[in-house]
């Protein structure tokens, strides 16, 4: 079937979350739409459990516009909880369970969140915080306890209660997703149903998925990826979700393996985590054929495609606030290392982006030329919360200012450069942070490595390189110069170098270099390699 077709098999739906379940629940309503642990939900089973949540939520006295926030590692519940809350007008606030008091107390507030939903692992920092939040949330858990916890039901067991109406509206605000502070500030990207449900259906036409897919979701359901690619993508495909409550770099082959996956959504920091995992937890024989991410380095291509056996590597681009925005053509020319095209809807009357570079003025840049990339798409956040001064900065004529530099080729692939904050100004040169992470990242005895720029002497920045090596790896700062030295122009080597024990990360794993930049300790405790000369 083409993705289309794929579409095609279901009745139309009102693009609400809630619509677009039913719409799948009618059609194959004894298909198994969930997988977690030992339990199974068809989709009709779960479309049951949404509104009995909704029935539970009305009782709690949940109003359209309310924040519940969800605080917990992936679990059923979240999938019940997202679509009850839209359909009631409500909207879903994801909060990483890992967070300590401080961070949780900061989306909270943010957020206003009126309920809190939240797994026993979290519960001892729900409940320090939300004693002081000024809107007094209710607390209850997704889980079963012996704590006297109110328990939210129909996650994995029905309870019959009856729905109310439902209120939520396509183009209503359905989910607040905090970014993952690579600046150190989170914002709330708000996003409405429409915007979801449209990225779901993208990612059929970018994975060509179909009804026998099953999609392993490792990624976090407090971000954009597992809600908009792998959820969503599952319920337009009407496949299965395979869920795991987080990514579990030891066991991922196994899974693989055993829950017998096809397709699963990754980042690049997943990607090199598992590249140079021990090849004796590899499993050969797996039904894994698709991964979606970026950026993919040559030696991550080299590894899953000649090592691992995975066929189909398809790479994007996207951010929280345009999910899904450009993919390379899963049946057309793969450009290994782009961004690929802005990406199409299986409704090809839809088109799901544009894309184009601007210069410093904001005028569109020729072919080749490299500025900040713009996109406009349906799958557009709505704005920031509470923050009107910063949503109004980050649009211009309908099109998303990203923060990120990038170029366009004669035939239309996107390639990116790097974060406007990752540019480091050296000798009168800019220099992207990322390309000097990507190339001594392929070094064969590094894990990973962030570049930063730290103050020089007479103006403007050097290069601090951070470094994270193998275990028990002889490898010397002399020697991540010269393979630099090999690989760059002059003026890019770095000439500061630091092996580090750990590097700082946001939630979904990428590097936290706002975390590396704070910390005034770096360029003392770092071989000078310039005196070294």
């Amino acid at each position: 079937m083409t993705p289309l077709e794929v579409l095609q098999r279901y009745p139309a739906h009102d693009y609400t979350l809630l619509g677009a379940l039913t719409s799948r629940a009618r059609s194959i309503p004894e298909h198994c739409f969930i997988e977690f642990g030992d339990a199974r939900l068809s989709y009709a089973q779960t479309a049951a459990r949404v509104r009995e949540a909704m029935a539970l939520l009305a009782a709690k006295g949940v109003k359209p516009g309310d924040r519940i926030a969800l605080m917990s590692h992936n679990h059923p519940t979240t999938v019940v909880l997202l679509i009850a809350l839209a359909a009631l007008g409500a909207i879903m606030v994801g909060v990483n369970p890992d967070f300590g008091e401080k961070e949780a107390r900061y989306v909270l507030e943010h957020s206003e969140a009126s309920g809190i939903v939240c797994s026993l692992a979290a519960l001892a920092t729900v409940q320090a915080v939300a004693g002081a939040l000024p809107a007094r949330p209710w607390i209850m858990s997704n889980e079963p306890n012996l704590v006297g916890l109110p328990t939210v039901p129909g996650a994995l067991h029905g309870t019959g209660d009856a729905a109310p109406a439902t209120i939520g509206l396509a183009d209503d605000v359905c989910i607040i997703i905090y970014t993952s502070g690579t600046t150190g500030f989170p914002k709330g990207v708000m996003h409405s149903q429409r915007s979801v449900v449209l990225a779901g259906e993208g990612f059929v036409r970018r994975m060509h998925l179909d009804p026998a897919e099953r999609l392993l979701c490792i990624m976090p359901m407090f971000h954009v990826n597992a809600i908009f690619y792998s959820l969503f993508g599952t319920i337009a495909a009407g496949a299965t979700l395979l869920l795991e409550e987080k990514f579990s770099a030891s066991q991922f082959w196994s899974t693989v393996a055993r829950r017998k996956a096809t397709t699963v959504n990754t980042i690049a920091a997943v990607m090199n985590i598992l590249m140079r995992r021990p090849r004796e937890e590899f499993v050969p024989g797996h039904t894994l054929t698709k991964i979606y991410g970026a950026p993919f380095s040559p030696e991550i291509y080299r590894v899953f495609e000649e090592e691992f056996g995975v066929p189909h590597l398809i790479e994007g681009y996207g951010m929280s606030e345009i999910p899904g925005a450009c993919s390379n053509p899963y049946d057309g020319e793969r450009r290994k290392g782009s961004m690929g095209k802005p990406s199409l809807h299986p409704d090809p009357a839809v088109n799901l982006a544009q894309v184009k570079i601007v210069d410093e003025e904001g005028n569109d840049a020729p072919a080749g030329t490299t500025g900040e990339i713009a996109v406009r798409t349906p799958t557009i956040m709505q704005g920031y919360y509470r923050d009107p001064a910063a949503s109004a900065a980050a649009f211009r004529d309908g099109y998303f200012f990203t923060g990120d530099l990038g170029w366009i080729d004669a035939d239309g692939y996107a390639w990116f450069v790097a974060r406007k904050k990752d540019i480091i100004r050296r000798r009168g040169e800019n220099i992207a942070g990322a390309e000097i992470d990507r190339v001594v990242g392929d070094h064969p005895e590094v894990v990973e490595a962030a570049a930063i720029g730290v103050p020089a002497e007479l103006g403007e920045e050097e290069v601090l390189l951070a470094v994270l090596k193998k275990a028990g790896s002889g490898l010397t700062e002399r020697e991540v110069a010269d393979w630099c030295r090999a690989r760059l122009a002059p003026f890019k080597v770095p000439r500061f170098v630091l092996f580090v024990d750990t590097l700082p990360r946001t939630a979904t794993h990428r590097i936290a270099k706002f975390e590396l930049r704070k910390d005034a300790t770096l360029q003392q405790r770092a071989l000078d390699l310039a005196k070294m000369s």
